[in-house]
């Protein structure tokens, strides 16, 4: 890749632009960027004069400068709505083909999840029905408890989804509470016949960062979801998907 070639004002803009990011929150000074990428005062205050313009930079009460909303929201762009969705599909490819089971993205939507993308398997003779963009109570699902685990959702608010819960979903806040705990500590949450009779659940949060942007679920006939068959569906996950993730979204982890 070194002997490609290269626009220099370019290569120079996106230095500076990786340099307000490294540089976080607070931001830094103009000293400080040109000395971390080697670009040259004025240039450098006419590049980031023209990043405030378009929003990619701001400027602090100290006259340092932070990277801009515009920046921030390219990322939101590409891995939101359809884009996450397409980004994300081959990993769901890749762990339904490993666990044989179906498997669903699903994102927080008011007080559901919404099923985004579903992988199903060829290899399963019975399989459970669901649908994109079905949606399913956050309390009573393993993508609503692996998102609520990851975003750090106190057990004093927990009481607000076990409320919305339709009157056929029978979970108590006791239970939600220890639901929620175990996820945090393994890394993945677990649903039981508390959605739909005869069908068990392991799911994953997937991070944009600190934020929990999406789950990830495996789906299956509750005879066949042993507590050793959901550690193993985890360990499966936990070790293939990292590899398969789009840059910039990682695996909720928990405390393991």
């Amino acid at each position: 890749m070194t002997d490609a070639p290269r626009i220099e004002a370019i290569d120079r803009a996106l230095a500076l632009l990786t340099a307000l990011a490294e540089a976080g929150p607070a931001g830094t000074s103009l000293g400080t960027l040109c000395e971390q990428t080697g670009v040259n005062k004025s240039t450098a205050y006419r590049a980031l004069s023209t990043f405030r313009s378009r929003g990619y930079a701001t400027q602090t009460s100290g006259g340092g400068y932070r990277l801009g909303p515009s920046a921030v929201a390219l990322s939101d762009r590409f891995l939101g709505g359809d884009n996450l969705v397409a980004v994300l599909h081959p990993a769901l490819v890749e762990v339904s083909r490993k666990s044989e089971e179906l498997v669903h993205l699903g994102s927080w939507s008011d007080d559901e999840v919404v099923y985004l993308d579903k992988v199903e398997p060829g290899t399963r003779a019975i399989r459970v029905w669901s649908a994109v963009g079905q949606r399913v109570p956050i309390a009573a699902s393993s993508l609503g408890r692996a998102l609520l685990a990851a975003r750090g959702v106190p057990d004093d608010q927990l009481g607000t989804y076990i409320r919305s819960l339709p009157a056929d979903r029978k979970v108590t806040l006791e239970q939600l509470r220890e639901q929620i705990a175990l996820a945090r500590k393994r890394g993945y949450s677990v649903e039981n016949e508390e959605n739909e009779p005869g069908v068990a659940c392991i799911g994953m949060a997937l991070m944009r960062g600190a934020d929990a942007v999406a789950a990830l679920s495996i789906t299956s006939l509750a005879s066949r979801m042993t507590p050793a068959r959901q550690a193993e569906l985890a360990d499966m996950v936990h070790e293939e998907l990292p590899r398969l993730l789009p840059e910039g979204i990682s695996l909720f982890r928990g405390d393991r």
